[in-house]
């Protein structure tokens, strides 16, 4: 199981909401590059990247300090936030970027979105973000009225291999993460990346158990509940 430690940037600094709430922000620190390179040293080789400003507004907006981390870092990096062209898909991995996050715009214009899979490949992932069964988007301001697990299931038939997939409710809480959510996902063929509220070695264990392909760890890293280092030693990258 892959172990992506997490980046969420918001003017440039380094920072976590707490259930995608943008009057609920956690500054944790102002220098991107070096949180990142901490998890170089930690023994990281992923990284989770996403442009909250982009995410809200549409279009990417820190994409200086995100091309300065795919410069410096040494991490294969995914990036999600505002990504709902070609250009900007190709922008980012051209600038280097592992893996391009679609989320809005798998939701308003699925067409694109399975285009973008057919011609990409491995290098597109789609992030499904549920509220309450849904899938929230710009930003997880508006919430559809698309089912995520129908989502998850319609991208896996036109070509999307990976999908990041969280529970809002959970995202930022620290009290743990919808285990039951990734059991029903596992059924679909995807390939999965947990996000949102994992906050203990007994959930990711549990995770690795169920066969997610991946575990996101953002705000656990941050307030010290899971060491990086420590979960890399169990885990691997």
């Amino acid at each position: 199981m892959q172990i992506l430690p997490a980046i969420d940037l918001r003017e440039g600094r380094v920072v976590r909401l707490f259930q995608g709430d943008y009057d609920k922000m956690t500054v944790f620190g102002e220098k991107p590059l070096e949180t990142a390179a901490g998890f170089k040293a930690a023994g990281a080789k992923n990284l989770h990247l996403v442009d909250l400003d982009g995410a809200k507004e549409g279009e990417p907006k820190n994409f200086g300090v995100i091309s300065d981390i795919l410069k410096n870092s040494g991490l294969k990096v995914e990036i999600g936030g505002g990504i709902r062209t070609e250009e900007r898909i190709e922008r980012y991995l051209e600038a280097g970027a592992e893996r391009v996050i679609l989320g809005t715009i798998a939701v308003q214009n699925f067409d694109f979105t399975a285009e973008m899979a057919k011609k990409y490949g491995r290098h597109i992932a789609v992030g499904v973000d549920a509220r309450d069964g849904f899938v929230a988007v710009n930003g997880w301001l508006e919430t559809s009225k698309i089912e995520a697990f129908e989502l998850c299931h319609r991208l896996l038939d036109v070509g999307v291999q990976t999908v990041i997939y969280t529970d809002i409710a959970c995202d930022g809480a620290s009290s743990g993460t919808n285990l039951g959510a990734y059991e029903r996902l596992q059924t679909i063929g995807v390939n999965v990346i947990a996000s949102g509220g994992i906050s203990s070695m007994e959930e990711l264990i549990r995770l690795q158990e169920i066969g997610v392909w991946g575990a996101i760890l953002g705000k656990s890293l941050y307030t010290g509940a899971l060491d990086l280092k420590t979960v890399l030693s169990r885990f691997g990258g």
